[in-house]
């Protein structure tokens, strides 16, 4: 981990003069040898990094919304080379490219992070062992030592021996709590994190590579948090604990706000959305109006969110219009416009329709009343049809004969 710190040591710099600006104010207010000084300090500096990563959030968003649009193009390359995984990983690969996706791009955040937590890393472990780095030396180095958060000093980490420890004005059993706790609540953040994006903003009815990398991601990064957590300092463990807590308000708002297409947020959204409408008589807001406006505009390509989103509108009288608004209408001409759209939803094809990209045509339908030709074969009834000659009346064919029915000959050949 040292060897690893000292790379990212031209950072070590502005990241010491940032917490020894924050220093000042809150120094100022709880003093400035306090656990809450330095502490609200290092908070204060996740905070400013989350803020200035927020346009790479953006982009991680618009990234996952192209991979939530690719899952149908995604899952139909599965179904056609599912016996091929090599071909399979190739088409894939093709798709992203021709795109433009990048399916890790949900790791852009951590590894946009990690210059400036090993930057921390490096400055704690500096005032561990009293010495002077960055900005922080002389006083604000003695000063840094004696901060202490619930008993634990700063620069502590569960794995430190008693001496050490004892040389911070400590006791091993503060230091190792403390850190525990912090690695708990560290690692379980980590998890819900990924479990809400799991469970609730990710189409459960296409089933990809994309999925199951966020699967193991939800179960993978806990655990490494957790193995690493016991050799990271006390000011790091709140570094990544404020961080963790940061994405998963973040991603809470997201989801709660623009959540992905065909999962169980977007129906609890458009839940809410409906009893808004069905109260105000309205869609109120230029946002709602743009997702309104967007389901219109998909037509029969509406998924079951969707779907049932303009049939609860059409229910409450009200029916969606192309500029995102809603009109008055008779509940029962609502309904039948919105039973319409569903109907006309392009059929399912079978695979080896989806394999030669070929649609076969619906099939012709003969009313009751219309008359049938002489070439059908249920023109009429079995028994009235003459019997091939040569035939036994019982039915038997004879030997060389095909079995089973026979077509009759074209007149043209008799």
């Amino acid at each position: 981990m040292d060897t690893i710190a000292r790379l990212f040591s031209f950072i070590t710099t502005p990241v010491s003069w940032v917490i020894v600006q924050f220093h000042k104010v809150y120094g100022a207010v709880f003093g400035p040898d306090t656990g809450w000084a330095w502490g609200l300090s290092i908070v204060s500096l996740v905070v400013l990094i989350r803020i200035c990563l927020i346009p790479l959030f953006v982009k991680q968003i618009k990234s996952t919304r192209n991979m939530q649009a690719l899952q149908p193009k995604m899952k139909a390359i599965q179904e056609r080379y599912k016996n091929d995984k090599q071909r399979q990983s190739e088409e894939m690969m093709k798709l992203y490219k021709e795109t433009g996706t990048n399916p890790l791009s949900s790791c852009l955040p951590i590894l946009a992070q990690s210059p400036f937590f090993f930057a921390l890393y490096h400055v704690l472990s500096g005032i561990a062992s009293g010495k002077e780095i960055g900005k922080i030396d002389g006083p604000l180095l003695e000063s840094a030592r004696q901060a202490h958060i619930f008993g634990a000093p700063l620069a502590a980490k569960f794995t430190d021996s008693a001496e050490k420890v004892s040389a911070l004005q400590a006791s091993l059993t503060d230091v190792r709590v403390v850190t525990a706790v912090m690695i708990v609540l560290m690692s379980a953040s980590q998890f819900f994190t990924q479990r809400q994006l799991m469970m609730k903003n990710v189409d459960l009815s296409v089933k990809t590579p994309y999925m199951q990398q966020q699967k193991m991601l939800m179960y993978i990064f806990p655990v490494i948090f957790a193995v690493m957590g016991i050799n990271f300092p006390v000011g790091v463990l709140v570094y990544w604990l404020t961080t963790n807590v940061w994405t998963m308000g973040q991603q809470m708002y997201v989801i709660n706000q623009n959540p992905t297409p065909g999962s169980k947020a977007q129906d609890s959204y458009l839940q809410r959305l409906l009893k808004s409408v069905s109260a105000h008589g309205e869609v109120r807001g230029r946002r709602r109006r743009t997702i309104v406006q967007a389901i219109v505009a998909k037509g029969p390509d509406r998924n079951d969110n969707e779907r049932r989103f303009i049939t609860g509108l059409a229910k409450a009288g009200f029916s969606a219009q192309e500029d995102g608004n809603v009109t008055k209408v008779d509940p029962a001409v609502a309904e039948a416009e919105a039973a319409a759209t569903a109907r006309r939803q392009p059929k399912r094809q079978t695979k080896a329709q989806r394999q030669s990209g070929t649609v076969q045509p619906a099939a012709p339908t003969q009313d009751d009343d219309e008359p049938k030709t002489s070439l059908s074969k249920d023109s009429e009834p079995t028994d009235a049809r003459p019997r091939a000659k040569g035939k036994p009346a019982g039915g038997q064919p004879k030997s060389g004969q095909r079995k089973g029915q026979q077509r009759p000959k074209h007149p043209s050949k008799k």
